[in-house]
């Protein structure tokens, strides 16, 4: 039967492309993501079409976050 190969086929690419999202981290996960990039007061964390958004303050400085799917910590502009 085909099928064996073809579920560990999808198995594998799944594990190779989604266990590093950011969509697969927690709330907690992500906050500390968040704070380790030198953002502090995080808040108002959603899921949208470009990745996790959240406020945080930087430096004084209240900025939105976006988390895209590999993780990384980006301001938006």
């Amino acid at each position: 039967m085909r099928t064996r190969p073809i579920f560990r086929s999808v198995l594998l690419l799944a594990i190779a492309g989604g266990l590093s999202s950011a969509h697969a981290l927690t709330q907690e996960e992500l906050v500390a993501r968040i704070q380790a990039a030198g953002y502090a007061q995080v808040s108002d964390i959603k899921s949208t079409a470009e990745g996790i958004t959240a406020k945080a303050v930087k430096n004084g400085k209240a900025v939105t976050l976006v988390v895209d799917s590999s993780g990384q910590v980006k301001e938006r502009n």
